[in-house]
């Protein structure tokens, strides 16, 4: 056993139980999200019943996604690490069980606790067994279950919805959930954070509650209305709970969410490129579905094979970027994939109405994935490039935060956008005109995150570019020589 655990280098045994991981939560999401009209025959309730069975999980994930960080440093990144899969994993299976929609919601919302803490402590652990220089490399690893599993989604959902059943969308989390839990224990090296201080229960408390609110309010108001009294109570608490936390964690010496690292200032310009990048790509992915479903009659595996280029454009690109990076740096390929990404997001609401081919759209989701790739890499490669190891996990977890956030936010803008509009295109009889305007929504959201990703500066991801250039970045951040007697 020792000798194999010899035989493999740790950074790739990180990589590996990390990515599946990953690609295990992902799919979840989007294959649960198929099976929801079949759950809402199989248990007889109405769809606001069946939403539940997303919203559980939302809220639990929103809840332990910011207590990870401490919880990882505190008690063993592996152990976590294996506590949140098992986790995640057991309650797959239970879900599969269920017996009611009551159940059915009990083991999502105990699936939450472990997708809350699986993807940040994963992260960290990563990001602490790559060096800097090499995570353009980890970047490229992680492209791979965040292209497939999105577009993977809707065609296994599908095909176990049709052909076997409900339960088979929760089953199938475990085999590669055991296969990676048992690596893992058998592979994975502990670390923890000799100095991790006290649990910061207000912090804990007053972060969940804010995140959980805040999804909650963005994932009902399309439905209920904005303007629905139980939405803007949940907005309202929601911001007052952020407004004291951030209070709080400023004031405490061991906060929860580690808040001062937002002063850094790639890691927050980073963080919000990535939420735009999040809002504008993962709202796409919502509302394609339902333009090929409702408008076009497609079927839900016609409709995957349709989203599914996005994925082979992102693992095509994604080896030309891999090694541009070093050399290029961050800045113009993430402000670059981001204009460009706008402008595809602006073609598909020119370009689709009730007869458009359907390889038109294919043609640009491949684009599209090609431009994910552009910014997707950059992103994670060098969102940590000046952040200590120490703070690794707490800065993992505000990363996951704010894309967790990022993906709400833009599911919620564009099904705004369609609930607004269309009442009115039914009117006009044109099904495709809501999906046009919530495509441009997409696209604004990719050309602001194009604009901030601007201001990112390449000098400041120095450590995970080449010796060469990151000598000429330290040169060019550098004060001139005889600066300092200049001051004095």
């Amino acid at each position: 056993m020792a000798a194999a655990r010899r035989k493999l280098p740790p950074e790739w045994v990180v990589a590996a139980v990390y990515v599946a991981g990953l690609f295990m939560t992902i799919l979840d999401t989007m294959v649960v999200n198929v099976a929801l009209p079949t759950l809402t025959r199989e248990f007889d309730v109405t769809t606001g019943s069946i939403e539940w069975v997303v919203t559980g999980y939302l809220l639990s994930l929103a809840v332990f996604i910011p207590a990870s960080g401490w919880i990882g440093d505190r008690f063993g990144t592996k152990r976590v690490f294996l506590f949140a899969l098992a986790v995640f994993t057991a309650a797959s299976g239970a879900c599969g069980a269920s017996t009611s929609l009551t159940m059915l919601v009990a083991f999502r919302i105990l699936q939450g606790v472990g997708g809350g803490m699986l993807t940040p402590t994963g992260l960290a652990m990563l990001w602490r067994a790559f060096p800097p220089e090499r995570r353009a490399t980890a970047s490229k690893i992680l492209i791979v279950p965040t292209a497939l599993a999105p577009a993977l989604g809707p065609i296994i959902g599908g095909t176990l919805v049709d052909h076997a059943s409900w339960r088979w969308c929760f089953y199938v989390n475990l085999p590669l959930g055991c296969a990676t839990f048992f690596f893992g224990l058998v592979f994975l090296t502990e670390h923890r954070e000799p100095r991790t201080g006290r649990f910061d229960l207000g912090g804990f408390v007053l972060s969940g509650a804010a995140l959980a609110l805040l999804l909650y309010a963005l994932a009902q108001g399309p439905v209920k209305g904005w303007g629905s009294a139980v939405v803007l109570a949940a907005g309202a608490t929601a911001a007052a709970c952020f407004l004291l936390m951030v209070a709080v964690e400023l004031r405490t010496a061991h906060p929860m969410l580690h808040l001062r690292l937002l002063t850094n200032r790639i890691f927050r310009t980073t963080n919000l490129s990535s939420f735009l990048l999040t809002a504008a790509f993962l709202g796409s992915l919502f509302v394609l579905p339902l333009y090929l479903q409702t408008v076009r009659g497609a079927t839900a595996m016609e409709s995957g094979l349709t989203t599914f280029p996005e994925a082979l454009g992102v693992i095509t690109a994604s080896q030309l970027v891999g090694r541009l990076y070093p050399v290029i740096g961050p800045r113009r390929l993430i402000s670059g994939g981001l204009g460009v990404m706008a402008l595809g997001f602006l073609a598909m609401s020119r370009l689709i109405d009730l007869d458009t081919s359907l390889w038109n759209i294919r043609f640009i989701m491949f684009g599209l994935g090609v431009c994910l790739a552009f910014c997707l890499i950059p992103l994670q490669a060098s969102a940590f490039a000046t952040i200590a190891p120490s703070e690794t996990g707490d800065a993992s977890a505000i990363f996951n935060a704010v894309r967790q956030t990022g993906s709400a936010v833009g599911v919620a803008a564009l099904a705004t956008v369609l609930s607004i509009a269309l009442p009115d295109a039914g009117a006009v009889g044109d099904g495709a005109t809501p999906y046009k305007a919530a495509f441009l929504v997409a696209a604004s959201l990719a050309a602001v995150g194009a604009l901030v990703a601007l201001s990112i500066r390449d000098s400041d991801a120095a450590s995970t570019m080449r010796p060469r250039l990151r000598r000429r970045a330290a040169n060019e951040a550098a004060p001139p020589v005889g600066s300092e007697a200049l001051v004095t």
